[in-house]
């Protein structure tokens, strides 16, 4: 995919940008973990759609030190807002995972993406707790600490891993359900991490074949979702397919993405 109107010599600088900050935010997000298991907690959506003080905390940081690194661009975050602009635009999520931050459960990360034109040209998926920084650039690979990734390429369906997530509302979580119900004895087996971007970058790794879940802000997906595109994935982002879902987001191995589409509209993606 093409940028219309930037120099991709100023991708890698922005990949640099967003690797740095989202370092700090997970540094942020780390300390808090290991001393906090419980704290200042409201609800979005839901009951169990909370935002913790550490979210807010951690965007704080990130916006703070964007204005410093980037001050012409616009910000982009899930707790604190904002719309994109003319030039580069920062989509930001500061904890990517947060039920599993407040749980315990290690699988979380900060995700900072540059888009221009609602295109990711670069980001960064950092892990607070081990400390993995998943990066790309567009045109310019992805990596794993500076490994380079490439997606893996299973032979049939029945050999796809598929990752996926649900959503906080229940009633949508139900759908989802049968969905995933439907679809488990197609492919090898369905995994759920709990985080949609670390998700993306386990198709990136080749530890998952595949990935889709519908629901997805643009915070869970534009960082995660480039460094799989780079790493060799077919890429549906949403609004792209509606017989896959009007806001699904599709992530695949290309050695099974065109089966592996088929399959997830016979199972029901399209009305999830």
């Amino acid at each position: 995919m093409t940028v219309v109107g930037l120099d991709e010599n100023i991708f890698t600088g922005l990949k640099d940008t967003a690797e740095l900050v989202a370092a700090e935010a997970a540094g942020l997000v780390r300390t808090a973990w290991e001393s906090l298991r419980t704290g200042s907690v409201a609800t979005k959506s839901s009951d169990t759609d909370v935002v913790t003080a550490v979210d807010l905390e951690s965007e704080r940081l990130i916006r703070a030190r964007l204005a410093e690194l980037r001050p012409e661009d616009d910000i982009l975050g899930e707790e604190g807002g904002g719309t994109a602009g003319a030039g580069v635009t920062w989509v930001v999520d500061p904890i990517d995972g947060t039920t599993n931050f407040l749980y315990g459960y290690p699988s979380f990360a900060v995700s900072v993406a540059a888009q221009v034109d609602g295109v990711s040209v670069a980001g960064a998926v950092v892990e607070p707790v081990s400390g993995r920084r998943w990066t790309a650039a567009r045109g310019q690979g992805s990596w794993l600490d500076g490994r380079r990734l490439s997606v893996s390429a299973p032979e049939s369906l029945e050999l796809t891993l598929v990752g996926t997530g649900f959503a906080y509302d229940a009633a949508r979580r139900v759908r989802q359900g049968r969905f995933v119900a439907e679809l488990v004895g197609r492919v090898r087996d369905i995994r759920r991490s709990g985080a949609a971007s670390l998700e993306l970058c386990s198709v990136a790794a080749g530890w998952t074949d595949a990935f889709v879940e519908h629901g997805l802000g643009r915070w869970d997906w534009a960082a995660g979702a480039l460094i799989a595109e780079e790493a060799g994935a077919v890429v549906i982002l949403p609004g792209a397919d509606g017989a896959v879902g009007a806001d699904a987001t599709f992530v695949a191995a290309s050695s099974i993405a065109v089966p592996l589409r088929a399959a997830l509209i016979e199972a029901g993606s399209g009305q999830v």
